[in-house]
């Protein structure tokens, strides 16, 4: 019998195929790909080509955004990251945008990044302890995604966040959408959350475990913790503040053991 035809980049089940990555570098590989989401894929090409005046000289990334930090990371930070002018020119988590300044200035405070900007994909930033993951990998118009969107990207989540099991203790999941999908990725994975759902909220701090079963591979406990997006309607209106943020951080530092 022959082997089945691997889906092509356009195949709404091009996402599935990212169970087989054996590495993180595997995965990017894969992801960079996709073209599974045709509003979403029309919209970044449609973005870098008609670029913002300020950017006018710059070639744009325009395809789905890997994840970025250490490898061997004890803290994910979840949220919608991929930005029409930032990730989607830069091709780097919150890389480009006001919503990356505010993010990296205070990981810098936390002594999680070696610099407090990022402006480009080769600017030297580098983290420590910590890896920026996001539930959606395009940016989406008006940075909405749809909830069929969200699912049909949720297959990289789940690998992403499988990969980085060894060495993970905390997930930082920045706003409700980051929330959500970390708690629906673990459940498929067969964690045991609790019913019902924990509600998102800024400071929330939830306790995850495997399902019991006896398994010693299995991965130990996650700590989830909210904290508002860094978004410019969240920042410019101080609904988070750096403050804020800082203590956040702080927190997943003091879980991680970092």
């Amino acid at each position: 019998m022959l082997p089945p035809t691997p889906p092509l980049p356009d195949d709404p089940g091009y996402p599935v195929a990212a169970r087989d990555a054996v590495d993180l570098a595997a995965l990017d590989a894969h992801l960079v790909g996709c073209r599974a989401c045709p509003r979403l894929v029309a919209w970044r090409e449609e973005v870098a080509a008609t670029k913002r005046a300020a950017f006018r000289d710059e070639e744009y990334w325009a395809r789905p955004v890997p994840g970025f930090g250490d490898a061997r990371a004890r803290v994910a930070v979840v949220g919608l990251a991929p930005a029409a002018h930032g990730a989607n020119r830069t091709g780097r988590m919150f890389t480009g945008d006001r919503s990356g300044d505010f993010l990296f200035a205070a990981l810098h405070r936390a002594g999680l990044a070696n610099q407090p900007v990022a402006l480009h994909a080769d600017d030297g930033l580098a983290l420590r302890g910590v890896r920026l993951v996001a539930p959606v990998r395009c940016a989406p118009p008006a940075n909405k995604p749809t909830p069929d969107e969200r699912r049909r990207c949720g297959p990289y989540l789940a690998r992403e966040l499988e990969l980085m099991a060894p060495t993970v203790r905390v997930v930082l999941a920045l706003g409700a959408i980051g929330w959500g999908a970390t708690l629906d990725t673990l459940a498929e994975q067969g964690w045991a959350v609790p019913r019902p759902r924990p509600r998102f909220a800024h400071g929330a701090e939830v306790v995850l475990r495997p399902a019991a079963g006896g398994d010693a591979a299995a991965p130990p406990a996650l700590t989830l913790l909210g904290c508002f997006h860094v978004s410019q309607q969240n920042t410019f209106t101080g609904r988070l503040t750096p403050a804020m943020i800082d203590a956040v951080l702080a927190r997943a530092k003091e879980l991680a053991g970092l």
